[in-house]
Formats: structure tokens, sequence, C-alpha cells
């Protein structure tokens, strides 16, 4: 009797997720626990993994913008970050809203478990370096870090967060230039800003943080967008069904969301589309979701990302003590005289600019989108024509699988993305909420792919 064909060696597949904050840690995560043999190598360039930009220790002593029962890291433990804070000998209610430096403890406290279980024990390794190339050799990727290492690896997952604020339209190259100039909030210094008047440019909600953060009885802060919006407040809500009526167009979307938002409130009205807005997104053709963007993204914004209680008040406090001032209005040119800013602002609605004097200039006006975003790593696969950007500007286009697209249109073999890359595919890709579930999708995705091959 002849002995049976060996079996060719199980091969552990080896998997790259390049970033290390919200979304590279879960898609990891959940790579290890549905995959035993898998290993996952973990690139971040920061000091910590885990924290990514809004979760920094220490400097970050804002309020997350979303109450803690809706927090958990996992789609399947809705209670599991309310349990954490309780283990910690800090029981929150799940309508409480705690620090964002806080909810980095929490994940880094699920790094500190993947790395001590014993199911898992060298299954994750932790690169601290920036990816600066992907290159494909063969049927894997190599992995080049800027301190000269590289690796090879049977898939990448993009989780590179969000892009920092473009240049402002219209600011010469010295008021860019100027030390009183900050470009990206998150990525600079505050604390030596001077006093006096301050023009913050945009409204969102990195305005609001940036307003609480440099709030001082000798400062004017004065905050200009478009539309002159800022997010509402959270408030007590009920669960409510989903609208009935039509949402297969932008303008349908509004008008049944207002009939809706008339008979069980506004909040309760756009909580009840959550769990259907990347459906309805996808179905949308690329004309209504241009449409969406330019007439309804600022309002749509301003009501589903809504501030703490506490924050709101506090915003409110700075307006009526006179050291806040919101207004809707455009920049047209930003100037330096070695001394301050020269402003000139257009109001919405006047036909002709105004003058301003700033001692300081914060542009909030928030991420960029598009491609490559300021980084290198993706200047060179939009070169390689490995990724390219979304039809709408958003970020990078991938398939329904987070499969990233190339030039061709193709999907590049091996390669995905998660997180906020993929706002032009299904639109909500920020908050914790969205990405918790898109994690686990990117993760299955990998593997099925890995799978196949």
């Amino acid at each position: 009797m002849s002995d049976p064909p060996a079996r060719a060696p199980v091969v552990a597949p080896v998997v790259a997720v390049i970033g290390g904050g919200f979304s590279g840690l879960l898609t990891a995560i959940h790579l290890l626990r549905r995959e035993p043999r898998a290993a996952v190598r973990l690139v971040e360039r920061a000091q910590r993994f885990g924290r990514g930009r809004a979760y920094e220790a220490g400097a970050n002593p804002h309020l997350l913008n979303v109450r803690a029962g809706n927090m958990s890291a996992f789609p399947d433990r809705p209670r599991h970050f309310v349990e954490w804070l309780a283990a910690q000998g800090e029981p929150a209610g799940a309508d409480s809203f705690v620090t964002r430096s806080r909810y980095g403890d929490y994940l880094q406290g699920l790094l500190r478990e993947e790395i001590g279980d014993p199911d898992r024990a060298g299954r994750l390794l932790l690169e601290a370096d920036e990816a600066v190339a992907l290159r494909r050799v063969g049927s894997q990727w190599r992995v080049e870090l800027a301190l000269g290492r590289a690796f090879e690896a049977d898939a990448c997952v993009l989780a590179v967060g969000l892009a920092p604020p473009a240049d402002l339209p219209g600011a010469e190259a010295a008021a860019l230039a100027a030390p009183a100039y900050v470009p990206d909030p998150w990525a600079s210094g505050l604390d030596d800003l001077p006093r006096g008047q301050v023009l913050l440019l945009g409204s969102g909600l990195t305005m609001v943080d940036l307003a609480l953060a440099l709030a001082a009885p000798d400062r004017r802060l004065l905050a200009i967008s478009p539309r002159g919006l800022i997010s509402r407040s959270h408030g007590p809500t009920r669960p409510s069904a989903a609208p009935e009526g039509p949402l297969d167009t932008a303008r349908a979307a509004l008008a049944t969301l207002r009939r809706h938002a008339e008979a069980v409130g506004w909040r309760e009205a756009v909580d009840s589309v959550r769990p259907a807005t990347v459906a309805i997104w996808r179905a949308w053709p690329l004309a209504e979701r241009r449409r969406f963007l330019r007439h309804l993204r600022a309002w749509w914004d301003v009501h589903r990302h809504r501030m703490a209680p506490a924050v709101a008040a506090r915003l409110a406090d700075l307006a009526a003590d006179g050291q806040l001032t919101i207004g809707a209005g455009r920049l047209e040119r930003l100037g330096w005289d070695g001394h301050g800013f020269q402003a000139a602002i257009r109001g919405r609605g006047e036909g002709k600019a105004q003058a301003w004097r700033f001692d300081a200039v914060v542009n909030c006006t928030g991420p960029s989108g598009g491609l490559p975003g300021g980084s290198a790593l993706l200047a060179d696969l939009v070169g390689q024509g490995a990724v390219r950007a979304d039809p709408l500007g958003l970020g990078a286009e991938v398939d329904a699988a987070f499969r990233a697209l190339g030039a061709d249109g193709r999907p590049t073999p091996g390669l995905f993305a998660v997180g906020p890359l993929t706002r032009g595919a299904v639109w909500e890709s920020s908050a914790v909420p969205d990405l918790r579930s898109q994690t686990a999708e990117v993760a299955a995705a990998v593997l099925a792919c890995l799978e196949r091959a």
C-alpha cells in the first residue's frame, strides 16, 4: 500500500496593518481572534499604539462626543466600555460622557490584553516606525519602514486615519509660515499662542475643542465657516423606528427626515437612520452623493455629530461673555506683516469683504480628504497606480469588500483600507459606533481574500 500524499505545510498568513489608532488596532484584534494562525504586524509612527490622534493622553481633557454606553469597541458587546470603566473603579452610567484620554486608556488596555493572551502570544507584533513604502513582490507586499527595515506581508490594511487640514485658500506664504499660525491644531502646541484676537477657521467640533482650550479673559475668539453652523447638543432620547418614506435621493431623504422629526424629535429622527446610513449612501448614485455633500452635508454634520451637554453649556458661556463669536463667512485673503495677520473676510450674503486684524490664526477646517492628504506613503501608492482617489475627493476608492482600487479601476491584490479613507464608499467612517462594525468587516474581507489565495 502506498503512503498517503504528504500534506503541504500550513503557512501562517501575515497581515500588515498600517496605522495603530482605533481603526488599525481593532482591525488587528478582529484578525487575530478570527484566524488562530494569523500574525499581525501593527505599524505606528506615534509614540503610543492604540490611541491615535483622537485619544492622546495628558493633553486631551476634552470629553467624548458620544455617550459611554455607545463607545464599546465591539459590536457584539455593547456594554464593554462601561464594564471596563466599572472594573477600573470608575462606574459610569451609559449616558455619561468621559474624557477622550480615558478612552485612549481603554484602547491601550485592549492592546495589552491581546499581547498578554496566551492563545495569541507572539502573533501581534508592534512596529514602532513609519511605513514609507509598500512594494508588490510576487504574491506578497514588502513593507518598507523609515528606519531602514522591511518585512513581507500577505496582505496590507491602510488604517492611516484622518489627513491634516488643507492650506487655507487665499493665505499668503508669509502667513502660512508665521509662528502664530497653527496649520494643524492636533499636531501643534497651543501654549505659545499670543493673546488678543484669534481667528478660528471652521465651526465644527474641532473648533469647539480649540475654543475651550484657548479661552481666556484676554483673548477674543472669532470662528467663521461658510454657514456659521455649530454642532447641536446631545439630549435625552428614546429609540425610534426608522422613518417611513423614500430615502432614495438626498431631497427625498431630507423631506422624510423632517416629517419624522416632527413626530419623534430631531435627535430621534437622525438616530433612527444611523443603522441604515451606509446602505442608503451606497444606494445613491454618484450625482446624489455630490448633491448631498454640496447642499446638506453641513446640516447633517451638526445634527449627527453632537456635543456633550457640559461642552455645549461651556461654549454658550463663552459666547455670552463675549469671548467667542461664531459667524458665517469666507476668508478671501490672509497676510502677515511680521506683527500680526491681516484678513479679508466676506460675510455670508455680503458683497464686499471686511478687513480684520488678528494676533493668531488656527486652521480648524478639519481633515482635507482626498489623496495623498499629506501622506508620503499614499503618494507613493498613488504613483504606483495601486491606489486612486475616490470620485468625491473624500479619500481612497474601495470596493464593497474595502479592497483598494488601483488606477485601472480594479482591486489591487491584497491591499485594503479602513477608517476615514473609506468615506467616499460608506460616508460614515469616523466615529466609533461606525468604525467598530467596519473594522470587523474589513478583517473578515482580508481573511476571505487570503483563504481564496
